[in-house]
């Protein structure tokens, strides 16, 4: 591509960025649409959750449309109470209307508002269920319990049915976010047809917003579920999408950034049907979420219909602790939901920054210190493969001038081959390596990938206040104003902006240790557009972290300070005058070695013949 091409890519893409903005509607007008589609896609989202509601209110009033002579008469008689259990960690509503979970509230974890954060809500959340008896149907929504058995963290409901009774538990376990919850048929064998074996289940919740902002929130909120003897899978987090899952499955999470609630099916969850929709910024809402199950049910009562929820932070040591309250043999991996990557850097997360960061958080230290600790440590690790790229480019600086003349001897570009032949002579003589600094840093790449997989889901940096940023896993906002502004928001985050300029400054490191180990001008010219985009990345690096986490942005940016002083110090003390020497030095030990350069030269050497021949041969033609 030559430059008048890349110089008319420009000009037009700037007329159409320039047409775009002369054309785009106010800031106010921007705001105020912003405002009434918020509202509008909210409205919508609760209008069909209460018309789902109706909906299945009205079949079971229809349902309820029957003689005395009913086997659902006595429960389709009395009315809606909410019966809390409490444990130190978790509050839950239990409805007399269905027997249903309606609210969940965790009790030391706080939302934006400093209030505790609310997880399911009776005007939000709607659980409930069906059965087909030979005659009529059981809707949870059309029956009411009555508590036989109820402490601080217990209850036991009963439905009246015919002359036998349907047997809700709900038994919230200790010190714990996980609650236990049984359906049980007494005496109603009769009523149901032989082949009747499963209850149908419906759930869905519209996940309120709990962080600052909530577009990073949004980004790790997703229906999750987990296949049997399997791993998790999610729906997609930015689209509007429903999918119908064939294999069967041990649970299904209502998941945020920082939080979950879990149902789990311990005889599987089978014709499952999920559906995730994003909500508007600025709404308050992250998704709503639908899943419609069924799952096995005896109508004979000697099995009971065994399901528990996880109502609580997505913290992988809380999570793992909680599989072992499995009321099965299931091994849940609940872990799995703190999501630290594709496999090698889950692995490095899994079994080195996790053991890694609990080391440090155990000294009580606060989280800006301990992400400063950590970025130290790693870097001492990688200091070794940071030297060696170094050294590498180092080596390629000083054989800058024996480089230049065979540059100069072939300047024709019909002689590249010879010249390329020569560079690598040269190269072999020398014993240096022009890809010999590539290693080592691809080595370090993991780890760099690693960390922005693990910070923005460290539950234990959220909250966390550091210098000016109030709360590590958001954005910092200490600049800020009332207005959107296009690409960058209501705000400036510092620590993105310093990241980015570290960012600048290390491009421009690197920039340089490129053009030292170019072996022709022709390579210079043509890394021009790479060294182009490279310098564009920083500034766009910007506008895509000015929304995330400040923890992780602070990460960055320690990160980018530390290879720039340890680039500074590798230079400082390193003296190219010794360097050529040992080079030299080298040269003379292996003068006599006729295997210095092997194959590859061989190589070259046999393609230059097979040019020159192919060339030969146009010519006779």
């Amino acid at each position: 591509m030559d430059k008048n091409t890349v110089t008319g890519f420009i000009l037009i893409a700037l007329v159409l960025i320039g047409f775009s903005w002369w054309s785009r509607p106010s800031e106010a007008q921007l705001q105020e649409m912003a405002r009434q589609d918020s509202i509008a896609q909210v409205e919508k989202a609760k209008l069909q959750a209460r018309l789902d509601k109706q909906a299945l209110a009205a079949e079971a009033a229809r349902e309820a449309v029957v003689d005395s002579t009913s086997v659902l008469f006595a429960a389709r008689q009395g009315s809606a109470q909410t019966i809390m259990l409490k444990n130190e960690l978790l509050s839950v509503g239990i409805s007399t209307q269905g027997g249903v979970v309606e609210s969940a509230t965790l009790r030391n974890y706080n939302n934006q508002q400093g209030k505790n954060v609310v997880l399911l809500s009776k005007a939000e959340s709607n659980f409930h269920y069906a059965l087909a008896t030979k005659n009529e149907n059981i809707l949870s929504e059309g029956i009411y319990f009555q508590p036989t058995a109820q402490t601080d963290s217990t209850l036991t409901l009963a439905a009246p049915i015919g002359s036998g009774q349907l047997l809700l538990t709900y038994r919230l376990r200790p010190q714990s976010y996980m609650l236990d919850f049984t359906i049980e048929a007494q005496g109603l064998g009769n009523l149901f047809a032989p082949s009747m074996s499963t209850i149908d289940l419906a759930w869905d919740n519209m996940a309120q917003q709990q962080e600052k902002g909530g577009s990073f929130e949004n980004r790790y909120a997703a229906l999750t579920y987990k296949i049997k003897d399997k791993g998790t899978k999610k729906l997609d987090e930015m689209k509007d999408v429903t999918k119908d899952i064939e294999q069967t499955l041990d649970w299904i999470d209502f998941k945020d950034q920082f939080f979950s609630a879990i149902i789990i099916g311990h005889q599987d969850f089978k014709n499952v049907s999920l559906t995730s929709t994003p909500q508007e910024k600025n709404s308050g809402y992250l998704k709503m979420y639908k899943a419609k199950m069924q799952t096995a049910f005896d109508p004979t009562g000697k099995q009971p219909t065994e399901m528990q929820f996880y109502l609580g932070p997505n913290d992988f040591h809380t999570l793992k602790a909680t599989n072992r309250l499995s009321l099965s043999d299931k091994d849940l991996e609940l872990q799995n939901l703190v999501y630290f990557g594709w496999p090698i850097v889950k692995w490095i997360n899994r079994f080195f920054i996790l053991y890694l960061f609990d080391w440090l958080t155990g000294f009580g230290l606060n989280m800006g210190i301990v992400l400063l600790l950590l970025t130290l440590i790693v870097k001492a690790l990688v200091y070794p493969a940071t030297k060696k790229s170094y050294l590498a480019s180092a080596r390629m600086r000083v054989l800058k001038p024996e480089m230049d003349k065979i540059n100069a001897k072939y300047p024709k570009q019909e002689d590249a081959m010879k010249k390329q032949q020569e560079m690598m002579q040269l190269y072999s003589q020398y014993g240096v390596s022009p890809m010999g600094g590539c290693l080592p840093m691809l080595i370090q790449m993991p780890i760099w990938i690693a960390l922005f997989n693990f910070i923005p889901n460290a539950i234990e940096l959220r909250g966390q206040s550091f210098l000016w940023a109030d709360d590590l896993s958001a954005y910092d906002d200490l600049i800020r104003w009332s207005k959107d502004l296009w690409l960058i928001g209501n705000h400036v985050s510092i620590f993105c902006l310093l990241f980015s300029l570290t960012n600048i400054v290390n491009t421009l490191i690197s920039m340089r240790q490129q053009q030292n180990s170019m072996m022709s001008t022709e390579q210079q010219q043509q890394m021009k557009m790479m060294q182009w985009m490279m310098g564009i990345m920083p500034v766009a690096f910007f506008f895509i972290f000015n929304d995330y986490s400040s923890g992780l942005s602070y990460y960055y940016f320690l990160s980018g300070l530390t290879s720039i002083l340890i680039m500074w110090g590798l230079r400082r003390f390193t003296d190219d005058k010794r360097l050529r020497q040992q080079l030299d030095d080298y040269k003379a030990r292996h003068a006599n070695d006729p295997k210095k350069g092997g194959s590859l030269v061989a190589r070259l050497e046999a393609m230059q013949k097979m040019a020159e021949e192919q060339q030969r041969q146009r010519g006779k033609k």
